[in-house]
């Protein structure tokens, strides 16, 4: 019988030190917001190109129901991380939650109305007596009577149709309605096959929503802050990369979901209009990622407006740019 050959301490550090990646992989699970759409380009072009891996990173990426649902599960500790709107945090912490920004991709404000393309809207009074359908779960929902008041409107010269999320596009196409609270990015490319529309933002009553991008717990960002930085630093190699070519965002999601039926057209549409609300103007020239102070401190007075917070909160309770590599 051949006798076991004893390797030198020194030579099994060695071979550990080469398979390092192999062995010493960061397990995360990121959870998304919905099934797939633009805004996730870069979470599947980092799985394409092995990016993720390169870092030390074992990614499982989920779809999601719904940015609140993601919300939830990252604050039970259920996911790692979640891809959802930003604006959602400051409401849950006041209910309890312990969930943090750790990265914002749109920091522009999305929140929009959209209508026909050629209909005389152009501000929010110009919505007197139409009929506009969202779903109860919307991050509008909370919005909807200070955005109205803003143009002097309310719920009785304007109607409001809260339906089902799986009704709402439905709704709209069909013309059942004459408006449809959504996103801009989400929604407005979807929409041009059927129903081209353009879009009257919440902003324009000074209610202002950090977008789209990428939440943890508390203890979460206390405990594995090294994985997290990792991951924010690939999410912003994706970003630059798509950035600069959306059809490389547009032809990973595809061969990362060949079941999910996507459309390329509508996913280009989708990422550039994701990367055009990337930069505020407090937010020019700063990495990927990184939060304005300004930026929160003009949601928040929106929130307070809108009874979405009580007064006394600090925007330094909703994000950190702590996991953002310079």
């Amino acid at each position: 019988m051949r006798k076991m050959q004893i390797l030198p301490s020194a030579a099994v550090t060695a071979l550990l030190i080469l398979a390092g990646p192999g062995l010493a992989q960061d397990k995360l699970t990121v959870r998304l917001d919905f099934s797939p759409w633009g805004s996730h380009a870069a979470m599947h072009l980092a799985q394409q190109q092995g990016w993720f891996k390169e870092a030390g990173l074992d990614v499982d990426v989920q779809d999601g129901r719904g940015s609140g649902n993601t919300l939830q599960l990252v604050n039970a500790g259920q996911a790692d991380v979640g891809q959802i709107q930003l604006g959602l945090i400051p409401a849950a912490r006041q209910g309890g939650a312990k969930v943090k920004g750790i990265a914002g991709w749109d920091r522009r404000t999305d929140l929009c109305v959209l209508v026909d393309k050629d209909a005389p809207v152009e501000q929010i009074t110009d919505l007197k007596g139409k009929k506009i359908v969202v779903f109860a779960a919307s991050p509008w929902t909370p919005y909807i009577d200070t955005f109205l008041a803003a143009g002097g409107l309310d719920r009785d010269n304007t109607t409001i149709e809260f339906v089902d999320a799986s009704a709402l596009w439905g709704t709209y196409t069909s013309g059942r309605a004459d408006a449809m609270m959504s996103t801009v990015a989400s929604a407005l490319p979807l929409a041009e096959a059927q129903r081209p529309s353009k879009c009257l933002t919440s902003d324009s009553a000074d209610l202002y929503f950090p977008s789209y991008g990428l939440v943890a717990s508390d203890d979460t960002i206390k405990s594995r802050a090294d994985a997290l930085k990792k991951l924010v630093e690939v999410q912003q190699r994706a970003w630059a990369e798509i950035a600069s070519n959306p059809d490389l965002g547009v032809e990973a999601m595809l061969a990362q979901r060949p079941d999910a039926m996507l459309n390329p057209d509508v996913l280009r549409e989708q990422i550039r209009l994701t990367v055009e609300y990337f930069d505020t103007p407090a937010t020019e020239g700063k990495p990927i990622g990184w939060q304005a102070d300004e930026d929160w401190e003009a949601a928040l007075k929106g929130m307070e407006r809108a009874g979405v917070v009580d007064p006394g909160w600090q925007v330094a309770d909703y994000f950190t740019n702590d996991l953002i590599p310079e």
